[in-house]
């Protein structure tokens, strides 16, 4: 079955010189759930800035669902690629929920009865529907992050990639925000610093660090591992045991 996420030897240099990223090599089968694990200033945000195409590869490719990302096909990979921002109010815009939950399908050419099923069902995936009406700005930042998953839900992304998703979450939210990812139907890639997060939430865990993949395996064995933890300045919270 072709994956759903193909990235093969992906490297790239910023515009001053500095190459961020030295030959990446992953896939991610449909329906998996992946932690994208890394020290900050690993590559992280580079790499998921060509799942999208908002940057171009200097050198190697990237596939999702078998579409290559490359100029012509960017419209249908940034429909396929749903990516969460941390913050979500870089996702939220509109006066309502529903105008920002319908913005990325209306734009797609999506209208009436379709575009109203696509919204009121991602609501209700995530479990805001109530809120349908309301300006995102009245919500709280974990109701907000629910809706910002809800507006790329809508779109009926091939992957879903969740950047911090946990970041700034009181415990209750965290622990709704998880609830609601274990229940979607949809290959996920969650790019976090949360470690416990990663192993609650994804069977398999990347380390990328120095712009190249340094571990790839089950989430638990990874994290077991302390001395490959520590080498690439990564730690689990003080007192935390493995289960």
């Amino acid at each position: 079955m072709t994956p759903s996420l193909e990235v093969r030897r992906l490297a790239y240099a910023y515009p001053d010189g500095t190459q961020a990223l030295f030959g990446v090599d992953f896939a991610i089968g449909r329906g998996e759930r992946v932690a994208l694990l890394g020290p900050n200033g690993a590559g992280k945000t580079t790499l998921v800035m060509h799942l999208n195409g908002i940057l171009t590869a200097g050198h190697g490719t990237v596939a999702v669902a078998g579409l290559p990302v490359e100029k012509g096909s960017l419209k249908e990979i940034r429909r396929r690629v749903g990516l969460v921002f941390q913050d979500p109010d870089d996702q939220l815009f509109m006066p309502t929920v529903r105008e920002d939950v319908a913005f990325g399908p209306a734009n797609l050419g999506i209208g009436g009865e379709e575009l109203q099923h696509r919204v009121k069902d991602a609501l209700e995936r995530v479990g805001m529907l109530e809120a349908i009406d309301r300006p995102p700005h009245h919500l709280s930042f974990g109701q907000r992050r629910r809706v910002a998953v809800a507006t790329v839900l809508a779109m009926e992304p091939e992957i879903l990639v969740l950047d911090e998703p946990s970041s700034n979450l009181d415990p209750a939210s965290r622990r709704e925000l998880a609830e609601i990812l274990r229940g979607l139907d949809v290959t996920v890639l969650m790019v976090t610093h949360d470690l416990p997060y990663a192993l609650e939430l994804c069977d398999r865990a990347l380390i990328l660090s120095g712009g190249v993949i340094a571990a790839d395996g089950p989430t638990r064995e990874v994290l077991a591992d302390a001395e490959l933890l520590a080498a690439h300045r990564l730690e689990l919270p003080y007192g935390f045991a493995l289960p």
